[in-house]
């Protein structure tokens, strides 16, 4: 999803430097950290390169979207993968269950929003999901959805913000919420 997110950024008029670079992220005015894949192939890319340490030691606005929520997280049952730790909270799979497919695949609704991250969101706005894997509702979820269980669609905790859903594809729900991340401050 990473073209996927530049190419929303630029439709709100900003020029995203896609890398992996150390020095850039720390210089960065805000950190945006989609993701695809799976989370044990992600966090050894990510300590291959020393990233999951600097993501950590970030104080600039973070947004972790989809595996990037969860990578945030301090441990998977994906791979069972431990991940970077700024939530200490644990992603679970989601259960099989009869007329239960896995993964999630398509728009759910937002609720329990409680963040100026949903500025412009109403309670019930649709947003779209593709994922196998969740993170339990916790004192960091600052937004839910429901998919078998009630889970944090939203998260947010000092200077980091994550979403389990992909905004860069929830239309403009999805683009309000990239619009209120790129105006907000590490103390917001």
């Amino acid at each position: 999803n990473v073209f996927s997110v530049d190419c929303a950024l630029r439709r709100l008029g900003v020029e995203p430097i896609v890398t992996d670079n150390v020095e850039q992220l720390r210089r960065a005015d805000k950190v945006v950290f989609p993701g695809v894949g799976e989370a044990s192939s992600a966090m050894a890319y990510l300590r291959s390169r020393h990233l999951d340490e600097l993501i950590r030691s970030l104080t600039q606005p973070v947004i972790g979207i989809c595996i990037g929520q969860q990578l945030l997280c301090r441990n998977s049952e994906e791979g069972n993968t431990e991940c970077i730790g700024v939530f200490d909270t644990s992603v679970k799979r989601f259960s099989e269950a009869p007329g239960v497919k896995v993964p999630e695949m398509g728009w759910n609704a937002l609720h329990d929003l409680s963040s100026p991250l949903f500025k412009g969101v109403r309670e019930g706005d649709y947003v779209y999901f593709v994922h196998s894997y969740y993170v339990p509702v916790s004192e960091f979820t600052i937004a839910t959805a429901d998919y078998t269980v009630p889970y944090a669609a939203a998260m947010h905790r000092d200077n980091f913000w994550t979403v389990q859903f992909h905004p860069e594809k929830s239309g403009k729900v999805g683009e309000q919420i990239l619009r209120n991340f790129l105006e907000m401050e590490a103390t917001d």
